[in-house]
């Protein structure tokens, strides 16, 4: 029975499996990213149910671009198509959308619909969805390590100003708390650059379940879990 008044604020999710889950079913690759992105909707839906606020997804890494070209056209246009399909459902459940990653290299057409998406959710606050696409951890902290060293040239901040609260503000998850939870699917033990500023106390969950496989009774699961652990971020018990 989960406890309502310790479910985790920010939840982050390795979507992992959906090729291993086509190939086990003769499908193609492509099938099982569709059925990945049904249980997306699932689990967003859950999400606000139980009251989680924030929702972080690793939906395509800075490491996919080597994976065939057909299978990245099809990701982003699958990505772009649903964003656009969805929009109404996040404006009438008051989601926000929060691109996390590097924009430039999509697709101008994805482009153009995450920012418009981001636009006109940017005054919801049930739940903030963020869509790592084109995401990097290490691409993620150099490019803060660039922002900050070019206001330290301006003189915009001096260097004995920077701190961790300072730096975090350079990410691109600025806007969010850290992660209490990441799950991970297909029972892979990594992290895979994902979220490696973020993660330093973060409890984490790994399933043997493949993404397409995961639903709502699956995150409970995972939550229960959590909620079991004590949290001591360094301290004593």
């Amino acid at each position: 029975m989960l406890n309502k008044k310790k479910i985790p604020k920010h939840i982050a999710i390795i979507m992992d499996g959906n090729g291993r889950w086509a190939k086990r079913r003769g499908l193609s690759r492509s099938e099982g990213h569709r059925r990945g992105m049904d249980v997306l909707k699932d689990i967003i839906k859950a999400s606000l149910e139980l009251g989680v606020r924030f929702l972080t997804v690793y939906a395509f890494s800075t490491e996919n671009w080597k994976r065939p070209r057909p299978e990245i056209d099809f990701l982003m246009d699958m990505c772009e198509k649903i964003i656009a399909r969805e929009l109404p459902y996040m404006l009438k459940n008051d989601i926000r959308l929060k691109h996390i990653g590097r924009p430039e290299i999509l697709t101008e057409s994805l482009q153009k619909c995450i920012h418009r998406t981001e636009e006109l959710t940017r005054n919801n606050h049930r739940l903030v969805f963020g869509l790592a696409f084109n995401y990097g951890s290490r691409i993620e902290i150099l490019d803060a390590v660039k922002k900050i060293s070019q206001d330290v040239k301006d003189g915009a901040i001096a260097c004995d100003a920077i701190t961790e609260e300072l730096f975090k503000t350079y990410l691109y998850t600025k806007d969010a708390p850290d992660p209490d939870l990441l799950i991970r699917t297909s029972g892979e033990m990594r992290v895979s650059n994902f979220l490696l500023w973020q993660l330093a106390y973060t409890e984490f969950y790994v399933t043997k379940k493949l993404w397409p496989d995961f639903n709502k009774r699956e995150l409970m699961r995972a939550i229960e879990d959590y909620q079991k652990r004590c949290r001591r971020f360094g301290g004593a018990q």
